[in-house]
C-alpha cells in the first residue's frame, strides 16, 4: 500500500498573537481553502499596507494552491498613540462656519478654535505618528510573527492532508478490487465473450440478408462492443498512476484530478459495453468510489 503522508490539503487555519514591548499588540488570522491556483486576500490595518508584499511573497512561497484570507489586526495603548489633528476636517469645518456666517450676519457666531477642537474627528490617533520612531521594528515583529502563523498554517494543511491521503489510498484499493471483481466476471472472460459472440453470428446469419460487407461491419461492431479487456487495461493503468501520484505527493492535485476525470471515462464506457448484471453492478460501483474519490482530491494541493 502506497504512503500518503506528503499530501497537502488546500484547508487550514493559523492565528498567531504577539505583543511589543510598548504593549502594541497583534492578531495574524490566515484561513485557507480551496482554489484552483493560489489567491491571496489581504484585510491590513491602515498605515501598515507596506506589509502586503513581503506577505505575498511569504504565502508564495509556502504554498501553490489555495484561496488564503490574511487578516492582520493592531492595537496600540494608549500611551503609544500619536494624535494628530484631522487638517482636511478641521478646514471643511472652518470653511463652512464662515459661509454661514457670511448669509446670517450678526445671527450666527463664528466658531472658535477650541470648540472645533471638540468636533468628532478633528482630534484622532495617528498611527504614522506613533509610529515614526520604530515603524520599522513593528513591521520586522509583524513580519516574524506571520512567518509564523504560515508554518502553523503549513502545519495545518499537512495534518489534514494526512487525513485526506488515508481516504484517497482507501478509495484507490477499492477501485483495485473492483476491476479484479470485473475481470472475473463471467462476461468479462474471453471464453464467455467468444461463445456469446458465436451465438449472435449465427443469428445474424440466419436471418439477415444484408450484403457481406454490411455483415463485416455488424461483427465488427459486436466484437467492439463485447470486449472490455482494453476498459479494464486502462484502469489497471491509472490505478499505477494514482499511486505514482499518491509517492509524489507534492503539487499533485492538478494531475490528480484529471486522472479521475480518466477514471470515471473507462468506468462509464465499461457500464455502456456490459450486457451482463453483475459487470453492470461492478461498473455502477465504480462510478461510486470515483465520484467519491474526486470529492477528496478537490481539496488536494
Amino acid at each position: 500500500m502506497a504512503e500518503a503522508n506528503g499530501l497537502v490539503s488546500m484547508t487550514g487555519f493559523a492565528r498567531v498573537e504577539g505583543r511589543a514591548e510598548d504593549g502594541t499588540a497583534w492578531v495574524w488570522d490566515l484561513r485557507s481553502v480551496n482554489g484552483k491556483s493560489l489567491d491571496v486576500r489581504l484585510r491590513m490595518p491602515p498605515g501598515l499596507e507596506v506589509l502586503e508584499k513581503p506577505v505575498r511573497e511569504r504565502l508564495a512561497a509556502a504554498a501553490a494552491r489555495g484561496s488564503v484570507n490574511v487578516s492582520l489586526s493592531v492595537v496600540r495603548p494608549a500611551a503609544a498613540q500619536g494624535l494628530a489633528i484631522n487638517q482636511a476636517w478641521l478646514e471643511t469645518l472652518i470653511r463652512t462656519g464662515a459661509e454661514v456666517c457670511a448669509r446670517h450676519p450678526g445671527a450666527v457666531t463664528p466658531p472658535g478654535f477650541d470648540g472645533l477642537l471638540q468636533v468628532k474627528g478633528v482630534i484622532e490617533a495617528s498611527e504614522a505618528a506613533a509610529q515614526d520612531g520604530d515603524a520599522a521594528a513593528l513591521q520586522a515583529a509583524l513580519l516574524a510573527e506571520f512567518d509564523r502563523a504560515v508554518a502553523e498554517l503549513k502545519t495545518a494543511r499537512a495534518e489534514e492532508g494526512a487525513r485526506i491521503g488515508a481516504v484517497v489510498i482507501d478509495h484507490i484499493d477499492a477501485i483495485e478490487r473492483l476491476v479484479a471483481e470485473a475481470e472475473a466476471c463471467d462476461a468479462a472472460r474471453p471464453e464467455a465473450r467468444k461463445e456469446r459472440l458465436n451465438r449472435l453470428v449465427a443469428d445474424l446469419l440466419e436471418t439477415t440478408t444484408l450484403p457481406e460487407d454490411r455483415i463485416t461491419q455488424e461483427l465488427a461492431l459486436l466484437v467492439t462492443r463485447f470486449d472490455v479487456r482494453e476498459e479494464l487495461d486502462r484502469l489497471a493503468s491509472h490505478i499505477a498512476a494514482a499511486r505514482v501520484l499518491i509517492a509524489e505527493a507534492r503539487g499533485i492535485g492538478r494531475k490528480f484530478d484529471f486522472l479521475c476525470q480518466e477514471f470515471n471515462r473507462e468506468a462509464n464506457t465499461l457500464c455502456s459495453k456490459s450486457s451482463d448484471a453483475a459487470l453492470t453492478a461492478v461498473g455502477l460501483e465504480l462510478k461510486t468510489v470515483i465520484d467519491r474519490l474526486r470529492e477528496q482530491i478537490q481539496n488536494i494541493e
